[in-house]
Parts: structure tokens; C-alpha cells; sequence
């Protein structure tokens, strides 16, 4: 079902492009009326002639009250205040009036994500914090998203426990790709919400995936990475560990503000390398810029992907380099490139696979035993 709130003289000409099944409302009391009576309304499509400040007002405190709910704005006239002003209230869509192909399409993009919203768990009724695991590797090629996208299937464990995956990489994130996630909401939806991230504006951002998995995906348009600010990944770093039992961050090759703000709120830092010079010596540079910033070292743990690799370096060469305990080897195998092409997690592809099992093992060994220690919180003051 629909709710249509507009004046009856008007509604005419709307109420083909939502469908049979609409519920008519002529003013934002009569809808606030008909969603109390219906506890499984998922949609409200506010008109043209509702003063845009009440239709902002109530959306504003419907996002709280019911967060699975989705609003779509119809305007006459459509400017970059209006849309501005309703992202903030937290409006999903804004459409033309005239337009009746894009309000069919956002009524319909709004349906899906309210059904994905429904999924995300609810806020911990305890004090208990999840835990944020941060993936990053200094050097690309190394299967750094890869391995954070198998490391997440694994603490979900098929919905036993709730993961959510953060995809960092804001200007070529793959975790979507990964995962065969359709990016209907990304972290740029975010940026009204910036100052006052809730559980309810978080879940709004948010994509089921899998049982237990959901993501929170980067942009996808061109040049929307520069208009993410650090201070947004914080907040939703906060708000996270509070609806999941893990938050794992997928991370770009670069100490930028959006990762240290991560390697911050972490309670792991999982450091990636391949077995050869380039991949060791940024690993080794990684570890002491970790050190210079003031990030403890028991929260460390350093893993070897395609350790195996015959590259003319023995085990030797690469323990001299790193100076540090290798926690994991992940071995190499043409079955992971088909996992990642299929969009299918190869532990959940094959469960038996040496892959598997040994990320697996780094999982249950390294972050699921371990008790969770106080995120980062470095004393990176000299920044």
C-alpha cells in the first residue's frame, strides 16, 4: 500500500503513477492517522500543495518514529535548496510533479530499500559495543577488499551474528561489485545527516546483503569522494558498533583522513601484504607510521595473501622485512578471481576451500577469541 497525502482536487493527477492499492490522506494528519493504523506502511508520497515546511517537519520526526518508512517529495518546481533542505529532513526522493516515470521509479527504489531497512538489526539493548575491524593494505593488488569481503561472510556466520561491511574506498570502492549489492543508497546520502548520525539515518544508508551482512556502500558517481568528509565516517563509526556485533572497514591504499578516522574507532587493524618487495617495504612503512601515530601494537595483525606465490623470496626474507608476527597465510588460487566475478564470497562459495580456511582461522583465532579491546583512540595530536 500507498499513502498519497494531498488535497482530493489534486490527487487525480498522481494517483495513476502509484498503482491501485493507495490510501488517500488530504492532510499530513490524516497520514500520521492511517500509518498509526497500519504498522506495515512502508510508503508515503506527500504532494505538491503540502506546505514543504510541515512535509519536511514530518519526515523529519517519522524518520525516527519509523525509519522503515520511506517519504517521497513531490514539487512543483525542483531547485538545490528544496533538495537540500529534504535530504537533511531525511526524504528520500524529490521528484517533479510533472514527471510521473521518475515518481513511479523512486516509489519503487524507496519500497526496496524500506524492505532492506527492516532487516538491519535494531540498537543493543545492553552497554555492549561491536567491534570494528579495519582491512587496509598500503599497496593496491594485494587483495585487500577481497579478503575483508570473506573476513565479514565469516563473522556473519549465515546470520548468526550481524555484520556490517564499511566500503571506505569512496572513489573505487568494489565491495558492491564483491557482493552483487545494487548501490540504491551509498554513504553520500549521509552528508545531511552529517552532525546528528542516528541508528535511524544510519539504517537508512544501509544494504542487506546477505544473512546477517549488510553493507554500507561507497558513492558511484564521479567525483562524489571529495564531498565525504572525515567527520561523517566518524559519526557513523560511532553508531555502528551499537546495531552490530562487527563493523569491518574496507580501506583505500593511502593514509587518508577518512582512514586514520577508522584506524581510530578500530578495535583490530588487520594489515595486508603479498610476498613480494613492493607489497613488504609499504607494509614495513605502514607499521611504522602506525607506530609513529601512537596505535597500539596488540591490535595488530599482520596477514600474507597468496603466500604461496612463488616468487623467489623464502619466508626468511619476508620475516626480516616485516619485524612482525605473520597472523594469517592465505594462499593463492584461481578460484578466488571466479568468486569475486560470480559476486559470491568464496567462503560462502566453497566452504572447504583452503581460502576459506584459512580466513576462517584468522577469524575465529585472531578476532573472534581475542577480547575486544578499547578502539585506537591514537594520540595523533600533531596532525
Amino acid at each position: 500500500m500507498t499513502i498519497l497525502c494531498e488535497p482530493a482536487a489534486r490527487a487525480g493527477q498522481l494517483s495513476p503513477a502509484l498503482g491501485d492499492e493507495v490510501r488517500a490522506a488530504e492532510t499530513l494528519d490524516d497520514t500520521s492517522r492511517l500509518l498509526a493504523s497500519d504498522p506495515t506502511e512502508i510508503l508515503v508520497v506527500i504532494g505538491s500543495a503540502i506546505d514543504l515546511d510541515h512535509a519536511l517537519a514530518f519526515t523529519a520526526a517519522l524518520r525516527v518514529e519509523r525509519p522503515a518508512v520511506g517519504v517521497v517529495l513531490v514539487r512543483d518546481v525542483l531547485d538545490i535548496a528544496v533538495l537540500t533542505r529534504a535530504l537533511r529532513a531525511g526524504v528520500r526522493e524529490v521528484v517533479a510533479r510533472d514527471d510521473l516515470a521518475s515518481l513511479v521509479d523512486a516509489c519503487a527504489r524507496s519500497r526496496a530499500l524500506s524492505s532492506q531497512v527492516s532487516g538491519v538489526p535494531e540498537p543493543r539493548q545492553d552497554d555492549r559495543q561491536g567491534q570494528v575491524v579495519t582491512v587496509f593494505a598500503a599497496k593496491g593488488g594485494c587483495g585487500k577488499t577481497t579478503v575483508a569481503v570473506n573476513l565479514a561472510a565469516v563473522l556473519a556466520a549465515g546470520g548468526q551474528r550481524s555484520v556490517c561491511l564499511v566500503d571506505l574506498d569512496l572513489a573505487f570502492g568494489d565491495v558492491g561489485i564483491c557482493l552483487r549489492a545494487e548501490p540504491v543508497r551509498t554513504i553520500m546520502h549521509g552528508l545531511g545527516m552529517l552532525g546528528h548520525v542516528d541508528v535511524a539515518g544510519a539504517s537508512s544508508l544501509l544494504t542487506a546483503c546477505r544473512p546477517g551482512l549488510s553493507a554500507l556502500l561507497a558513492p558511484v558517481e564521479p567525483g562524489d569522494a571529495e564531498r565525504i568528509p572525515a567527520a561523517l565516517v566518524s559519526e557513523l563509526l560511532e553508531v555502528l558498533p551499537t546495531m552490530f556485533d562487527f563493523v569491518v572497514v574496507d580501506t583505500p591504499s593511502a593514509f587518508t583522513e577518512h582512514v586514520l578516522a577508522a584506524m581510530d574507532a578500530s578495535h583490530h587493524h588487520v594489515l595486508l601484504t603479498t610476498p613480494d618487495v613492493p607489497a613488504l617495504k609499504n607494509l614495513r612503512v605502514t607499521l611504522d607510521m602506525l607506530d609513529l601515530l601512537s596505535y597500539a601494537h596488540d591490535i595488530r595483525s599482520v596477514v600474507l595473501n597468496r603466500s604461496d606465490a612463488k616468487v623467489g623470496l623464502t619466508m626468511d626474507d619476508i620475516d626480516r622485512v616485516v619485524r612482525s608476527d605473520i597472523r594469517a597465510h592465505v594462499p593463492s588460487s584461481r578460484d578466488v578471481p571466479i568468486s569475486v566475478n560470480k559476486g559470491n564470497p568464496i567462503v560462502l562459495d566453497l566452504p572447504k576451500h583452503p581460502v576459506t580456511e584459512a580466513i576462517t582461522r584468522f577469524a575465529r583465532e585472531h578476532v573472534l577469541a581475542e577480547p575486544a579491546v578499547v578502539a585506537a583512540k591514537s594520540k595523533r595530536w600533531f596532525r
